[in-house]
């Protein structure tokens, strides 16, 4: 192949002014002198040209932003225009040539714009005829640069780039000639390859070698580079995937103009043209785009860490075109182990059944990170191979609720009123009709039943290890509404109780409150709050578990580890500041009562069958249809949440077995039953052979009741 550098490379500019002239007498079509003609044309473009080229120099191209695990491992790649970019020296000789051979054989020599063409193009546009040709490299690059990155979420802006008439040709131009006179032509030429595109979201040499040929912008071969300098001229006609042979004839065309040019031998070219395709089968190969291109493992962690950026002022289109790297806060690890808890409980495809995982790190200085979010669902869009675009994990898709898992807000505005202790003896009959809060004369009374026997009275701490519905009730109706969800708000469910009755924004033109009002105002009259018969974010209840376990201490459930720009400067990213909600006596205290579950309350025989043995904290809960069933609890420094709902169009009783599955089973599922194995299930994996961590002893102060 013959060298590139062979080529004439002197610049030879063309004064700007004497393109005008010539154009200015053509456009006008008459013989009136140049001046006048250069003067009106230069006037009608130089202020959008001056702004416009200090905006060529200042906008960044739209680049991928990579999502990467704590580790740095990528587990996601958000793009509005997939573009790798490239040095000049890191694009081949042959990708060079072609391009210059097949759109401009003499860039080394011209000014930035080709006087020759552009008088040709004149002249045929002041005929009457369309705009032909004419376009130099450098101008190209304008014009692309204009559509693809300034003008590009402006389709008015993007049309008049594109306008086939001499005055946006001039304008072109002067651009042109403006960047010839600041940058060298290898610069211009690696930047015009950087910012062109190849079809669809493929942009820039880098991501079409890549997209096309799985290989890199520097190790092009002639037939690869002859195919994709070809396709700039259009890329939807000459796509090779969906036009193979007008794809082929114009890869053969651009070899014939390297001949021409003398970059390429002759000889050489027979071979080249008789080269296949060569493309990746499927192909152009390109990472989504999205989140759901994420692993099964992570595309809720990663969605949810999109959201929380969200909040902190990252715009959609900054995240899709920044070319950030945002390391986020998953162990890879304890998202694999969940993940495959969960699948091992309830299939991916299981109709009807979704099962929900999270884990949080509690902490006060570092926050609580996020760790792993999954479910037995994958982020996607094809039901049939069960998926959902909805973040089951974060979101308060859980329609039927936590259960008795609740009654830690009843417990612990219980014992920050004084209104009970740990020990504290609670009225607790088989059944009981309570008189809801603010009820008149027509207010019928709230009858609760407990699922089973249970001593009457039973302390505060039995309670949380057996979760009987009356006790609860009537203690939450003593310590009153307005406690309870206020407490349950400090704890964690700061995005659950904005959320309506059925877990949506709360709409205002609705007459019923349970969907004009967030659940916050909705339950002050209700007291079935305990019982978690309402929507609820598994990721928040997880986080409920590390505020008890970081002693009262709340912090948001962070995603993210840092954030880097193109250039490899932190950005900042603001965050809720952690908050002490209650006393970490009272949080110490909590503990200690539910440290009983797995050993002798409603967890326990779950447990013994896993062979769990280790100190630890946790709530089962399980709605009254077993539509929805929960285990909320801790270890070590792992705060989790394992939750099976009802997730189909037609939700019925969730029944245990091997796999969990919707039926008719009788008694149907419980919390220890069904949600709890996955828990033993991972965290026996993730602490094999870690010493035991203890659970803070109970503070006497909150042992008893003190009103």
């Amino acid at each position: 192949m013959a060298n590139l550098d062979s080529v004439n490379r002197g610049r030879g500019v063309v004064p700007f002014v004497g393109f005008c002239v010539l154009a200015g007498i053509l456009a006008a079509g008459t013989v009136a002198p140049a001046a006048i003609g250069a003067g009106l044309l230069s006037n009608e473009v130089s202020d959008s040209v001056d702004a416009i080229s200090a905006q060529l120099a200042a906008a960044d191209p739209p680049l991928t932003t990579t999502v990467t695990d704590r580790d740095g491992a990528p587990i996601a790649t958000l793009y509005s225009q997939y573009r790798l970019p490239v040095t000049a020296a890191g694009i081949a000789t042959t990708m060079k040539a072609a391009i210059i051979g097949v759109e401009d054989r003499r860039f080394y020599t011209e000014g930035g714009v080709d006087l020759q063409g552009m008088a040709r193009a004149a002249v045929n546009d002041s005929a009457g005829g369309s705009l032909q040709g004419a376009s130099t490299i450098t101008q190209q690059y304008v014009k692309n640069y204009l559509v693809n990155v300034v003008d590009r979420t402006d389709p008015a802006a993007q049309q008049a780039d594109r306008e086939d008439s001499l005055a946006r040709k001039l304008r072109e131009a002067k651009m042109a000639v403006q960047l010839n006179d600041t940058m060298s032509k290898d610069d211009i030429l690696a930047s015009y390859l950087n910012v062109v595109e190849f079809s669809g979201t493929v942009y820039g040499v880098g991501a079409a070698a890549k997209a096309y040929f799985g290989t890199t912008a520097d190790k092009l071969t002639v037939p690869q580079a002859a195919l994709l300098a070809g396709m700039v001229n259009n890329p939807s006609i000459y796509n090779p995937y969906s036009h193979p042979d007008k794809a082929t004839q114009r890869r053969n065309t651009v070899i014939d103009d390297m001949v021409t040019n003398g970059s390429l031998p002759a000889a050489y070219a027979v071979t080249a043209k008789d080269a296949p395709l060569g493309l990746l089968p499927g192909g152009p190969v390109t990472p989504s785009g999205t989140c759901m291109g994420a692993a099964p493992d992570a595309g809720f962690f990663c969605t949810y860490a999109e959201t929380y950026l969200a909040h902190a002022g990252f715009t959609p289109d900054e995240l899709a075109t920044g070319g950030y790297t945002i390391k986020t806060t998953l162990d890879p690890r304890v998202s694999q182990v969940a993940k495959d808890a969960v699948d091992a409980n309830v299939p991916t495809t299981q109709d009807g059944v979704a099962n929900t995982f999270a884990v949080v790190r509690p902490g006060t200085d570092g926050g609580h990170q996020v760790l792993a979010m999954v479910a037995n669902r994958n982020f996607g869009t094809d039901p049939a191979k069960g998926e959902t675009s909805t973040d089951i994990v974060a979101d308060a898709s859980n329609e039927f609720g936590a259960g008795s898992s609740f009654k830690i807000f009843t417990s612990a505005a219980a014992m920050v009123t004084g209104k009970a202790g740990l020990q504290t003896p609670l009225p607790n009959p088989d059944s009981q009709c309570f008189t809801p809060p603010n009820a008149d004369n027509h207010t019928a009374c709230y009858t609760v039943h407990n699922d089973g026997h249970y001593a009457d009275p039973i302390t505060l701490a039995d309670g949380l290890a057996t979760s009987p519905n009356v006790a609860f009730v009537g203690l939450e109706n003593e310590v009153g509404m307005p406690a309870v969800l206020d407490m349950a708000q400090k704890l964690g469910l700061r995005n659950t109780l904005a959320t309506n009755d059925a877990g949506a924004v709360p709409d205002p033109k609705s007459s019923n409150p349970q969907y004009n009002e967030p659940q916050s105002k909705y339950f002050q009259n209700l007291l079935s709050f305990t019982l978690g018969n309402s929507p609820v974010s598994p990721l928040e209840m997880a986080n409920v578990s590390a505020t008890l376990m970081s002693g009262g201490v709340w912090c948001p459930p962070n995603p993210i580890l840092s954030v880097t720009d193109r250039n490899g400067n932190a950005v900042s990213v603001p965050q809720q500041a952690c908050e002490q909600v209650i006393p970490a006596g009272v949080a110490n205290t909590l503990e200690a009562g539910l440290s009983k579950d797995t050993t002798s309350g409603t967890s326990a025989q779950a447990a013994h069958a896993a062979g769990w043995t280790r100190p630890d904290i946790g709530k089962t809960g399980t709605t009254q249809q077993s539509e929805s069933v929960a285990f909320v609890g801790g270890v070590d420094d792992y705060a989790v949440s394992s939750m099976v709902f009802a997730d189909g169009s037609h939700p019925r009783e969730i029944c245990p077995g091997t796999p969990v599955h919707l039926g008719n089973c009788g008694h149907g599922a419980f919390g220890g039953t069904v949600a709890a194995p996955p828990y033993f299930h991972a965290m026996s994996q993730l602490l094999a052979g870690v010493p035991d961590q203890q659970i803070p002893g109970p503070d006497p102060a909150y042992l008893t009741a003190r009103s």
